[in-house]
């Protein structure tokens, strides 16, 4: 300029986003939709970990999770002063403050709850004759005396244990109370007396002056040694009979604890810490764990003697506590590590086709700019600028979501995730599209993948891609998933599986196209022909577009497939449990029951088949059936019978001595069976004729009547083929075994023989089972009408037993997001492969709508057109998917998901198996979506004119 002046010219940036707003603001809205996702989910883990943490410290008994501090009465070596000083509350007081300080981080004691005090090992005959003999054995008593005892408790009657005057180890006569409980079990009242003996003089007298009420009976203070609350009734282990006495505890006034000294009762100083575990986190567990360890045997116990004294030892469950839960977090990790892995990759891919999209769109304009003498270097910094100026706000928005919407975690796991979101982003497009205009491009080049043959750089590395991952996918089946962990090969998996999948198939993508391309050249109408034609030239078919829906489908198939093994585990479980809807049966074994209580049961509306069995546990099989010279007939194998669904043996022909025998109708069972989806027979084997025919009434069963039976593997293996006699409370028969069954309703026992009851001596059902939805409240009154002894069992009450634990529920939440986002990046995979080829679609429609295509055809034609690729998305996805889950399935146990925490559940292996529809919903999903974009292109098309898209000049 001649005045030396620059000329003006516009900003690059501003201008930009003026002229594509639209572009602009869908680029920033993906960016925050996944940098949202992508920080959510480590806080997400953190917050469901931590919560975990918390749950399973706040739900443990307070006798585990308290840490205790404990060391003997002070020695007898030490002036009488001095040991009573050091049982005193102030000595105390002095050392649980400094032991409560001493307590490493992240251990932190709930100051509000502790206790300490001075309490008697050894229990005390207890000889005064009000006190209740069950079985002639007098109680035995524990005393203590704790501070904290008016902050605890609440005074029902009398008046709170004082000491009036210093209580010394001399003294005859201290105070006392109970709680209500004990006062009602061992029939004590305000004034009564106990007398402990004492090593030297006459015994020491305790007078109850109060009876208590906990105010928190589940806390620590009362919990943490459940006698001091509640009084037990034990077996006496002395005894050669079962004979049982009473055992409690009485509460000291606080100071009363040098009295004790004089007992030979072996009192022992305590101070009891319960955890606060309100300020714990999920990454603390590891340092807790290793603080507790410390404590109990390591540095840390070293400090609490220097404190407490040099016999001081530290008491605590809380490492198991905490490595249980650790050991549920290793387990759940994997499957966690999976879905995002998977969600990730797809991510990555969709926001790579996105720069893709944009360059594309942009190619021209760049392509013009290189042409008039734009460097690289500018080019893709202007490109970067005007990136970062989007995505990095995007980005910070979508972190601060995030923190937001997931309240507990470390806030730089997300905010590394959230920026390399952004990173990838601005590094990515820039990148992209530079890298198009290294050297001058020909204006109008085919890019189809038909006529074009891949260069050798991209043949090369296609290859050694796919050698890569079979290498990989080929060492993670031979060394197997279940090493436990989180392992980045095991995660990948549906990366590498997609991603051999999407080689392939892209490479054997257009040999199908060309042999239906032939007879489709024969036909009269153009519309298949050309519809073929386009679909192997498009773009929308390439690796990238493919690569994104195989891992979104995988991840999705995956993710599915979990949250439907999770649920049949649950449903499975609540199953083995009741064994039917509903199961009517008694609290003891035996209790038959009333035919009155069968038939009303039977009659109730929403009862479809009513099941009565007589079920009879602990049948001994016959030596000569138990065979292989006794071995594994200990009581070892046998089991313990815990009441109905007991496991009386083991699953294997060692352990099958100890039986349980169930008779039933076979008619009603075999129906009950099938409905259930338990495993059935013919109702004609056990069909009771000949020898097993219905006994007369009042007559008994010999030994010369041969029933036929259905066996457990396991006992069928015992039995054989043979006959053998058996003596059972139903009746002594002969039994030969006729076929054989997995399982039976209403028992977890794996040992086991089915009967036909009409064949038995006794008849009386001890379990009647259900099927259908009788009215729970009308069931349960109908079992109440015949007494108290029969208690009322519902399937859907067993399965809302199977309540998420915190860990349990954040992990289906991160995998139904999981899902969800899967099935999103998918949809929005198939959108941008169509919408990089729309321009593209819309000129073919204007030309051929000058040529006399109707507006039908043109629907047709990209329909059509996209059916190929939506198909072969579709078939890969599904073949990628089961790929997957075969390929994890054996090193994945869905029990921590699905039962863990459930007292009683089954813990067997749950292996993950392949859902149909969590594989066949999202690839239709892709193939109607294709469909609905391609008839909306064309609609839109039509409404547009041929004039508008077809410009003079215009090479498209």
């Amino acid at each position: 300029m001649r005045d030396g002046k620059r000329a003006a010219s516009a900003p690059w940036i501003r201008t930009r986003l003026r002229t594509a707003p639209g572009a602009a603001v869908a680029l920033a809205v993906l960016v925050l939709v996944t940098a949202f996702l992508a920080a959510a989910f480590p806080r997400a883990v953190d917050a469901y970990e931590t919560k975990g943490l918390r749950h399973d410290i706040r739900l443990a008994d307070a006798g585990r999770s308290a840490v205790e501090v404990s060391r003997p009465q002070p020695g007898l070596e030490l002036p009488r002063e001095r040991r009573e000083a050091g049982v005193r509350t102030p000595e105390l007081k002095r050392i649980g403050g400094a032991l409560g300080k001493a307590l490493p981080e992240p251990l932190r004691a709930d100051m509000s709850s502790v206790a300490y005090g001075l309490r008697t090992m050894k229990p005390v005959l207890a000889t005064e004759p009000w006190l209740p003999r069950p079985d002639t054995v007098p109680p035995q008593l524990s005393y203590t005396a704790q501070t904290g005892l008016k902050e605890h408790a609440r005074l029902v009657k009398g008046a709170w244990p004082t000491t009036p005057d210093a209580v010394t180890a001399g003294s005859r006569a201290v105070r006392g109370a109970v709680t209500e409980e004990t006062a009602a079990a061992l029939n004590m009242k305000v004034g009564s007396t106990l007398r402990l003996p004492t090593a030297v003089g006459g015994p020491l007298t305790v007078t109850i002056t109060g009876i208590l009420a906990p105010r928190d009976p589940g806390g620590s203070y009362w919990s943490a040694d459940p006698l001091v609350r509640t009084p037990s009734l034990i077996p006496d282990p002395a005894s050669p009979f079962p004979q049982n006495y009473w055992t409690g505890t009485v509460l000291l006034a606080e100071d009363a604890g040098p009295a004790l000294l004089a007992t030979a009762t072996e009192p022992s100083l305590f101070w009891r810490f319960p955890p606060d575990p309100s300020e714990l986190t999920g990454p603390d567990g590891t340092r807790l764990t290793a603080v507790v360890n410390s404590l109990e045997s390591g540095p840390g116990l070293l400090k609490v003697r220097a404190i407490a004294g040099d016999t001081a030892e530290v008491l605590t469950g809380l490492g198991h506590i905490v490595q249980a839960n650790a050991r549920m977090r290793d387990a759940i990790s994997p499957v966690i590590a999976v879905a995002a892995l998977g969600i990730g990759s797809v991510a990555a891919v969709v926001l790579v086709m996105t720069g893709a999209l944009i360059a594309a769109r942009r190619k021209a304009e760049l392509a013009l700019m290189r042409s008039r003498g734009g460097s690289l270097r500018g080019i893709g910094g202007r490109l970067l600028a005007e990136t970062a100026v989007t995505v990095v706000p995007a980005s910070a928005l979508g972190l601060l979501l995030a923190v937001l919407a997931v309240g507990e975690g470390r806030w730089w796991p997300a905010a590394l995730a959230a920026t390399g979101v952004g990173l990838l982003v601005c590094v990515a497009l820039p990148l992209r599209t530079t890298l198009q205009h290294i050297r001058p491009t020909l204006h109008g080049a085919r890019e189809d993948m038909v006529s074009a043959r891949p260069s050798r750089r991209r043949t090369v590395a296609e290859l050694t891609l796919l050698v890569l991952a079979v290498g990989a996918v080929t060492a993670l089946r031979r060394r197997g998933t279940s090493g436990g962990g989180t392992d980045l090969l095991v995660s990948g998996a549906p990366v590498l599986v997609a991603l051999i999948a999407a080689l392939v198939l892209v490479r054997l993508y257009p040999l199908p196209l060309r042999l239906a391309a032939r007879p489709m050249a024969r036909l009269r109408g153009a519309i298949g022909f050309l519809s073929l034609a386009r679909a192997g030239r498009s773009s929308a078919g390439g690796a990238l577009p493919l690569l994104a829906l195989l891992l979104a489908l995988a991840t999705a198939a995956f993710g599915g497939s979990v949250i439907a093994g999770i649920g049949d585990a649950r449903d499975d479980a609540a199953l083995a449990a009741v064994g039917a809807d509903a199961r009517i049966s008694g609290r003891s074994e035996r209790a038959a029951l009333p035919d009155e209580l069968v038939r009303t049961a039977r009659d109730l509306d929403g009862v479809r088949n009513a099941a009565p069995l007589r079920i009879e546990f602990g049948v001994t099989m016959p030596e000569t059936a138990a065979g292989d010279g006794g071995a594994g007939s200990g009581p070892d194998d046998s089991g313990t019978d815990t009441g109905p669904g007991a496991d009386t043996g083991g699953g294997d022909a060692a352990g099958a001595r100890a039986t349980t025998m169930v008779g039933v109708d076979p008619a009603s069972y075999t129906r009950l069976a099938r409905t259930t989806g338990l495993p059935d027979f013919p109702s004609g084997l056990l069909k009771a004729t000949g020898p097993s025919a219905p006994l007369s009434e009042g007559a008994e069963s010999g030994p010369e009547r041969v029933l036929p039976v259905i066996a457990s593997p396991a006992v069928a293996a015992r039995l054989g083929k043979e006959q053998h006699a058996v003596d059972t409370l139903s009746g002594n028969f002969k039994v030969q075994v006729v076929g054989t069954v997995e399982r039976v309703a209403s028992l977890a026992s794996t040992n086991f023989l089915i009967v036909n009851s009409a064949s038995l001596e006794e008849r009386a059902p001890t379990t009647l089972l259900l099927t259908g939805a009788p009215d729970p409240g009308k069931l349960r009154a109908a079992a109440d009408g015949n007494g108290e002894e029969f208690v009322v069992q519902l399937r859907s009450e067993e399965r809302a037993r199977y309540v998420n634990t915190p860990m349990q529920a954040g992990a289906e939440r991160i995998y139904l997001a999981a899902v969800a986002a899967g099935a999103g990046y998918a949809l929005l995979a198939v959108l941008l492969s169509l919408l990089q080829t729309a321009p593209e679609r819309k000129t073919l429609l204007a030309r051929l709508r000058t040529m006399g295509l109707t507006t039908g055809q043109g629907r047709r034609l990209l329909a059509f057109e996209a059916t190929p690729q939506a198909l072969l998305a579709a078939g890969g996805g599904l073949l990628t998917g089961w790929a997957t889950i075969v390929l994890l399935s054996p090193g994945i146990d869905l029990v921590p998901l699905a039962l863990a925490g459930v007292a009683g559940s089954d813990t067997s292996p749950v292996t993950l198996r392949a859902d149909l529809w969590s594989l066949a919903l999202p690839a239709a999903g892709v193939v109607a979506l294709a469909a609905a974009v391609a008839g909306v292109q064309a609609w839109w098309a039509s409404r547009r004119g041929s004039i508008t898209e077809l410009r003079a000049g215009d090479s498209r």
